[in-house]
């Protein structure tokens, strides 16, 4: 054997044979390495492939969800243009204004574009094809129906048209019109929902197919690093960190744009929705509104008939002689305070608080009506009063309240048919939170109006406060009677309550807060110091902006003995005083153009002291009772004796002020 040799030696052999087989180990790891390294780049192309089929596929959810909205937009749009021109033509209808005629003609226009536009965009739906068919021939159908009734005002056969409307209101071919619009938009609900569905179901297959695939790429990134050697194990290990932190960070991102553009789509969906419903609101809002004006219209008409006619046959007496004359002024009265009373009615339904609250015992304001109830019910309706005697108080608007109680005492009437008993009772009592509706704890003054009427179905509860709702045939009422006094006591912090059933009569219950302050303060007697008005003619000032108005007001003036002058504009008001020689009274109208009563009032300061102040007023809008400082307020219309007795008030109250500013 030669030296150096190594064929024998075990050592050598053994070396050798290791480094042979870390030579073979590190092959295999290089091999295994590669392998897992195709194997990690074909699990990249997956998710790669699989993200992008993700992303198409919520494109075209998204498309077709939007195409949905679109759909229902439409409906909606269609439904309002549609209420638009109903609410145009009962416009025109009841007033015969060609302008308005054009705006129904307009508004229905608007409506079969819309029609149209809804085909167009449900061509590819076979099923919404269908109903648009049945759509268009409703739509025509209605159209016909109403051209009809246009055609009767403009031909000025105003009766007719009247009754074509009401006629046509709730035809057949309205109810199949609304009856497709609602297929429609329910049909495309559901696709929305099944749309909806899918998209939902796709992200979440495709989420965990993602998740599957990440968790698969990151057990091979393991073991490749597992087979590579211990000087890379480190980087390997580093790299990987790496590379699962900038995952996360990407995943992190497209979650929040994910999530983000969900949010988007919620508002862009909840913007479209509310307004559809906005505009549904504004159709049902126009149809309350020609119910409303068709109401008063019809009650208008009738009282202007009365005063019109008593009017002219009483001109007719006077010139011929007749005897009647005084009877038929006296019927023409009686309606304009009919129509006053309505005005009145109508203005407390509108305003958000009343406008001259103040201290009312309930007993003592139910005697005084007693002559009001009489004259309004009839002979055929006993009216029996009881007060239990509690002296309590409440603070409301005296008229309001008139307004309320004469309403439920005409209700009453009607359910008893003119023949029964009608009864009221005041009270007080203690109430527990929400024992009655949605009252506070407290006191509060009862009052109780009762008849032996029919009573009412539960059906016909349920219903009795909504505004508009009447069971009283066509032409005999509004149905505000109800809702407003519904909203007058709710203003008033009070709750009503209602014992009813069929054939046992009603029992209306009005529960208002107690009122712990002192009733209003009558004039003081001459005895106790104070000042009083004489009664000596007075030098009046009276500020109307209204010509007619204002010589009516000086006219009753100069009737009483006064000596009146005028002024139709607030802003001249500080010129006419000062041609003035004195000045004992201002009579003021509240809403003028330019400037208010009250605030022509405060504008002139000093210059009027001890010149007491009338405010006169048809509706004083937004004024808040404050405004007024305390001082009298005469409602219009108004009678002589009315005005007499508001000038006789207002005198002896600043006749009061200066005695207490002259005491101080």
């Amino acid at each position: 054997m030669r030296p150096g040799s190594t064929k024998n030696d075990p050592v050598m052999s053994e070396s050798n044979t290791a480094l042979e087989r870390a030579i073979r180990a590190t092959n295999w790891r290089f091999l295994m390495l590669g392998g897992l390294a195709l194997l990690g780049i074909a699990v990249l192309v997956a998710v790669a492939l699989l993200q992008q089929r993700t992303d198409a596929e919520r494109d075209r959810a998204i498309a077709r969800q939007q195409h949905t909205f679109d759909v229902i937009m439409r409906a909606n749009q269609l439904s309002g243009a549609i209420a638009g021109a109903e609410a145009a033509l009962g416009r025109y209808v009841v007033s015969a204004d060609k302008n308005l005629g054009q705006q129904y003609g307009d508004q229905w226009g608007r409506a079969g574009e819309q029609l149209a536009r809804l085909k167009q965009i449900t061509a590819d739906n076979p099923a919404q094809q269908a109903r648009i068919v049945r759509l268009k021939q409703a739509f025509d159908a209605r159209g016909k129906e109403l051209a009809t009734t246009a055609l009767y005002s403009t031909y000025k056969r105003h009766s007719d048209a009247w009754g074509s409307y009401y006629q046509v209101r709730l035809s057949p071919a309205r109810t199949q019109l609304e009856q497709v619009l609602n297929e429609v938009v329910d049909a495309e609900r559901v696709t929305l929902h099944d749309r909806t569905k899918a998209a939902a179901d796709l992200l979440a297959n495709s989420g965990l197919a993602s998740r599957v695939l990440t968790g698969f790429g990151v057990l091979i990134v393991l073991g490749a690093v597992l087979l590579g050697w211990m000087a890379i194990e480190a980087q390997g290990d580093r790299a990987v960190a790496d590379a699962n932190a900038e995952t996360e960070r990407e995943r992190s991102v497209e979650l929040q744009r994910a999530v983000a553009d969900a949010t988007e789509q919620l508002r862009a969906e909840a913007a479209e929705r509310e307004a559809a419903q906005e505009q549904l609101r504004q159709a049902q809002k126009m149809e309350a509104v020609g119910q409303l004006t068709g109401g008063i219209a019809h009650d208008f008409n009738n009282m202007l008939a009365v005063v019109l006619g008593g009017l002219e046959l009483a001109k007719r007496h006077l010139h011929t002689g007749g005897p009647d004359a005084q009877r038929h002024i006296e019927n023409a009265m009686e309606g304009a305070n009919r129509a006053a009373a309505l005005t009145r009615r109508l203005l407390a339904f509108s305003r958000a608080e009343p406008l001259l609250p103040e201290a009312v015992e309930a007993g003592a304001l139910i005697d005084g009506m007693a002559d009001l109830l009489d004259r309004t019910l009839g002979d055929g309706i006993a009216v029996a009063t009881s007060d239990e005697g509690t002296g309590w108080r409440i603070w409301v608007d005296r008229h309001q309240l008139e307004n309320a109680l004469l309403n439920l005492a005409v209700n009453a009437r009607d359910a008893m048919e003119g023949k029964g008993t009608l009864s009221f009772v005041t009270g007080g009592t203690s109430l527990a939170e929400n024992q009655v509706g949605e009252c506070a704890a407290g006191d509060y003054v009862t009052i109780e109006v009762g008849d032996t009427g029919m009573g009412m179905t539960p059906e016909v509860l349920a219903r009795v406060f909504e505004p508009f709702f009447t069971t009283k045939p066509v032409g005999k009422g509004t149905g505000l009677g109800l809702s407003q006094i519904f909203g007058f006591v709710r203003q008033s912090g009070g709750e009503i309550g209602i014992d009813t059933a069929p054939g046992k009569g009603t029992r209306v219950t009005l529960y208002m807060p107690r009122h712990l302050g002192e009733a209003r303060a009558e004039a003081a007697p001459a005895s106790e110091g104070v000042p009083v008005y004489s009664g000596r003619p007075l030098e009046i000032l009276v500020v109307e902006d209204d010509p007619r108005v204002l010589t009516a007001t000086l006219g009753a003036l100069k009737e009483l003995g006064h000596q009146a002058m005028g002024c139709d504009d607030p802003h001249a008001a500080p010129g006419a005083i000062a041609t003035l020689r004195s000045l004992d009274l201002i009579v003021s109208d509240v809403l003028m153009p330019g400037q208010t009563g009250p605030e022509m009032i405060a504008a002139l300061g000093d210059r009027i002291d001890g010149v007491a102040v009338l405010f006169v007023t048809g509706f004083a809008g937004e004024a808040d009772a404050a405004m007024f400082g305390g001082r009298t307020v005469l409602r219009k219309p108004f009678t002589i004796a009315g005005l007499a007795a508001a000038v006789e008030e207002a005198m002896a109250q600043e006749a009061r002020r200066s005695g207490r500013v002259a005491a101080a």
